[in-house]
């Protein structure tokens, strides 16, 4: 069951400490957006478990491909660890919620994400490790009518994927490029009337 230990308010949760996880984590770092990474998601929708252990497989990497992945991440763990991101890699999300009203679109995307030790508030949740048919269920399950395009059926209701693929994992490379679209996307809802940021700096200009 959800814990009640207390109730955290942030702008955005991201669910997965990985890869993408930390990719997004950094972008809204990077343009002044909080966030808190948890481990993963046991449970989607209206109690259906999500098989998170099929879902983390990865496409037949070469050898190249798995070292810039594996440098790519030492360098967001690093920025995680130096700009104090809160990163929570034992919590793990058992429930997600929307909060009265969103669903009709008659208040701004609110989300309720429950923890063992805890309820965490957000206003977007970025998701990085399920299956699209699990997505489906999920919308369907809170009453919402998906259509063809399923990521923007998400992103109304403020819900993003990163590192999601329809067969398999994405490549480092796009990973950072959803990321960086991500962050952008977010942040441009956060602080409207703030500049877009150029694209130098990011981390989607790392080598891949």
């Amino acid at each position: 069951m959800p814990g009640n230990a207390g109730t955290e308010q942030t702008t955005t949760v991201i669910i997965g400490t990985g890869l993408s996880g930390l990719a997004v984590a950094a972008e809204l770092c990077r343009r002044g957006v909080d966030s808190i990474v948890v481990d993963g998601l046991d449970i989607l929708g209206a109690a259906q478990p999500a098989n998170t252990a099929s879902l983390q497989r990865c496409d037949a990497a070469d050898s190249v491909t798995l070292r810039e992945r594996n440098e790519i991440l030492r360098h967001l763990r690093n920025y995680a660890a130096s700009h104090a991101v809160d990163v929570r890699h034992t919590t793990r999300a058992v429930q997600l919620t929307m909060l009265a009203g969103t669903a009709t679109g008659t208040a701004a995307p609110q989300w309720e994400v429950h923890t063992p030790s805890g309820i965490l508030v957000a206003d977007h949740i970025v998701l990085t490790r399920c299956a699209h048919s699990q997505l489906r269920r999920m919308i369907n399950d809170f009453g919402i009518a998906v259509g063809r395009n399923l990521t923007a059926a998400m992103r109304a209701i403020g819900i993003y994927l990163v590192g999601v693929g329809e067969l398999i994992t994405p490549s480092p490379k796009e990973v950072l490029r959803q990321a960086k679209t991500v962050g952008q996307a977010i942040s441009a809802k956060v602080h409207p009337d703030r500049v877009a940021f150029p694209g130098t700096g990011s981390f989607a200009a790392l080598p891949c």
